[in-house]
């Protein structure tokens, strides 16, 4: 089915979407299957739009319910998205955050053009925590928060839920940096957070190391994926073959239960096996999605304190 259909939905439909309703997760204790996650490179012409709406039609005729992502790259000084897999001195093309609202919303309409009866998504929209932009980090969380907010009135729909997402980094930051985007984020609007986070060098479970990659903590890390706020939910990459990110994300996980409000808030896992087969480069870090959920299951599971029992999502990452 083509996604030629029309948004109808009146934008009262998007308020019974409100973040108390989750995604149906899948059957307790098996694999869900995966949604797809994108990295989304915006040129700022209609070309986006079209592929957005494209993407969002083939993801409703597989019509696999829950959170997938689209990560748009890097906040500016100036307002405007620099593309993901760039550094600052990149000449590839900047875009309004406004035009990220619009291809949330083509995203939106093909997927619920194209879905059957029952699937459901949840779209979040996602940047990364470089401070190679320049932006403020309190300004770049809060103008986040107004960029869900915007994309959930536009896609007003019912099979289409807007959220927001962080791919939070120790490499690409400093952990205070990072600490004050996820406060204003979560200050700015009521709408999830999915954190989409790595443990750069932190150490794996049952270590008596708390130190992680760039000055950053175990106590940072736990921050920026559950510590802030109850609105924040994890979907940590998986993506090392050999099961290091679970382990670590095992003793970030422990650090919480001991010494904070509790164990991390998994719902999901990342993998980036489908990106690999795209461009290659990802020696030893291309986990199928299903390798991906059962390391991070298997680990958390293998410890009292950071026990989730079921997990009920897992998402894939790829080039549009």
């Amino acid at each position: 089915m083509k996604p030629t259909a029309r948004r109808t939905c009146a934008l009262a439909l998007g308020a019974a979407l409100a973040l108390a309703a989750a995604p149906a997760p899948a059957a307790a204790d098996g694999y869900p299957g995966y949604t797809a996650s994108r990295y989304t490179p915006l040129t700022g012409g209609a070309a986006d739009l079209t592929g957005a709406e494209k993407a969002g039609c083939a993801e409703g005729e597989v019509g696999r319910s829950g959170p997938r992502v689209l990560f748009f790259g890097t906040q500016q000084s100036d307002g405007r998205l620099r593309q993901p897999g760039t550094s600052s001195g990149s000449r590839t093309p900047r875009s309004a955050t406004s035009h990220a609202v619009a291809v949330a919303a083509a995203w939106a309409e093909g997927f619920t053009a194209c879905s059957p009866g029952g699937a459901t998504a949840e779209l979040a929209l996602g940047v990364n925590n470089k401070e190679d932009g320049g932006a403020s980090a309190s300004g770049a969380g809060r103008d986040w928060a107004r960029v869900v907010e915007s994309a959930a009135e536009k896609a007003a729909t019912s099979k289409v839920r807007i959220a927001g997402a962080v791919d939070a980094e120790p490499s690409w930051s400093s952990p205070e940096w990072a600490r004050s985007w996820v406060d204003a984020y979560v200050s700015a609007t009521g709408s999830r957070l999915y954190a989409v986070n790595s443990a750069d060098s932190c150490p794996e479970y049952g270590s008596s190391s708390a130190s992680c990659a760039n000055g950053w903590k175990l106590s940072d890390v736990y921050y920026v994926a559950s510590g802030a706020s109850a609105q924040i939910q994890a979907v940590p990459q998986i993506y090392r073959t050999n099961g290091t990110q679970a382990r670590q994300w095992a003793a970030v996980s422990a650090w919480g239960a001991k010494h904070s409000s509790g164990p991390v808030r998994f719902v999901g896992s990342m993998s980036q096996r489908t990106a690999c087969n795209q461009r290659g480069g990802c020696k030893g870090t291309d986990n199928t999605a299903k390798t991906a959920w059962s390391q991070l299951r298997a680990e958390l599971n293998a410890h009292e304190e950071t026990r989730v029992g079921d997990l009920p999502y897992a998402s894939d990452m790829r080039w549009p």
